[in-house]
């Protein structure tokens, strides 16, 4: 299938490529069908974007959260998992959403709302982390840095 994505152009979405999302996500509950899209340039290790099927206008940066605080390790209830099928550890994708604002050191990841993607089956869901553990807002302009100036 071909969209007209926002941020690159025309693209073919292979049907296996295809991520639902069988509760919708948060703030967009009927946005089901989602691709991960990357920049081939700036390799997988990038910022990747959750771009919506059902609305081409709509994609959302989102990056693993290993990158920025290596020990993330969010207790989620087995419940709230229930409706990606069975979930074997490797086949397990943890992602959290990017906000980009206009001054880029001010750039922050969602801690509390990750996306818990199931690679097996193509299912996932947005989750609420629940305590103060991680923030909503949770900035990472000085730790991209670092690691940019690292070579990583």
């Amino acid at each position: 299938m071909k969209i007209n994505t926002k941020v690159f152009g025309e693209v073919e979405i292979e049907d296996d490529k295809i991520i639902s999302f069988p509760g919708g996500i948060i703030g967009f509950p009927e946005l089901t069908d989602f691709a991960l899209l990357h920049d081939e340039e700036k390799g997988v290790g990038a910022i990747h974007w959750l771009q919506s099927i059902q609305e081409p206008g709509f994609a959302m940066p989102v990056m693993d959260p290993l990158a920025v605080v290596p020990e993330y390790n969010p207790q989620v209830d087995d419940e709230l998992l229930k409706n990606i099928g069975k979930l074997i550890e490797e086949e397990i994708l943890v992602l959290v959403t990017v906000t980009v604002p206009g001054d880029l050191t001010k750039m922050t990841v969602n801690l509390k709302g990750p996306i818990i993607i199931n690679a097996a089956e193509r299912k996932a869901c947005q989750i609420i982390v629940e305590g103060e553990d991680y923030k909503v807002k949770y900035p990472i302009y000085d730790i991209l840095q670092a690691r940019k100036k690292a070579g990583e």
